[in-house]
């Protein structure tokens, strides 16, 4: 977890409940654990879990269906690739780590620790930066048609996919340096694992990961709406003419795109505002404090909505998932399937 204050703690477990039970009872300096009803922690494990294991399934869905099938590598489609293989790590990762650390002890030791948190930074880094790669996908697929085969390829968005992770990694190690060379130091207790981000790294990783990327993606798609509608309107008053253009259906295809990727940006940005919001109020906030599980399920929630806002207006992916569950994609040249194409 991120915090933006020299003082503020971003840990991996809510704030203590009332209980005596301790992380390890033979240590004098063990943290204690969370009691809560038998009830309600097993309704907790089970509906996390539940999130857990289809965020995993949904998402390697996706990554099946694009990688197996060669009409669906390309540009775009890379990016969503991308997308989906940071949504599955965060739900083969960081939700079974975020479901053990709910008794408020850490009992995996400081290594574990660290790299629960770089993983942590590193998928929420790496997904805004998918995001901002789609949107400006996106506007240069409606926004410059004309130059899009040419400024968008394959190959340049294999290098800027790359170029998004290694940033990423680098950034999350940056934001983790004192955590990286001194594991146990922020700890107060036997069985915490958290980390302290300093005022001037906390508004820096704010304007890198959340501010600016948000800026970007709203004025991009921002005008990739007026030129949608715009061309809308020219589809209306020239339908007869416009037909019988090749280029109707390409710019008909492109934004249905748009307005598919538009709502997997919107909900991104729902899911994640109310941490960034809360990650800029006081330090002392108590509404902050007491939401900040729900706060970061929120953002892990966003990888497992992806796949099902695939499905819901990409036919394509509906057609690939069907291939794959009836194991279809087993038969010899499965892969060139045209998936483009209604059944």
């Amino acid at each position: 977890r991120r915090c933006r204050s020299c003082q503020s703690k971003v840990e991996y477990n809510p704030p203590p409940l009332t209980g005596l039970q301790f992380c390890f009872p033979h240590v004098n300096n063990s943290c204690r654990r969370s009691s809560r009803l038998q009830l309600e922690a097993s309704f907790i494990y089970v509906l996390l879990s539940c999130i857990s294991v289809l965020t995993v399934a949904l998402n390697l869905l996706v990554i099946i269906s694009i990688s197996h099938f060669r009409q669906l590598h390309t540009p775009t489609n890379l990016l969503l690739l991308s997308l989906a293989i940071s949504d599955l790590l965060v739900g083969l990762l960081q939700m079974p780590v975020e479901i053990l650390v709910l008794a408020n002890c850490w009992l995996l030791g400081d290594v574990a620790c660290v790299a629960a948190i770089f993983l942590a930074f590193l998928l929420i880094s790496a997904s805004v930066g998918n995001m901002v790669l789609i949107s400006v996908d996106r506007y240069v697929a409606v926004c410059e048609p004309m130059f899009y085969s040419s400024r968008i390829s394959v190959r340049r968005v294999q290098l800027s996919v790359c170029l998004c992770w290694v940033l990423s990694a680098v950034h999350s190690g940056w934001l983790l340096r004192d955590k990286l060379t001194e594991p146990s130091r922020f700890h107060s207790c036997r069985g915490e694992c958290l980390v302290v981000v300093n005022y001037a790294d906390g508004v820096v990783d704010l304007v890198v990961t959340f501010f600016g990327p948000f800026l970007v993606i709203v004025v991009l798609y921002m005008r990739v709406f007026v030129v949608a509608v715009s061309q809308a309107r020219a589809v209306r008053r020239h339908a007869v003419a416009l037909q019988r253009s090749g280029t109707t259906t390409a710019k008909k295809s492109e934004l249905k795109a748009a307005r598919t990727l538009g709502v997997v940006l919107l909900v991104f940005l729902l899911c994640s505002c109310p941490y960034y919001c809360f990650s800029v109020a006081a330090e002392h906030n108590v509404l902050a404090a007491e939401t900040v599980v729900v706060q970061v399920w929120l953002i892990y929630l966003n990888s497992c909505l992806n796949p099902v806002i695939y499905a819901f207006f990409y036919p394509w992916f509906r057609k690939s998932v069907r291939h794959i569950v009836t194991l279809r994609i087993l038969q010899p040249d499965s892969c060139e399937a045209n998936m483009l194409q209604r059944d």
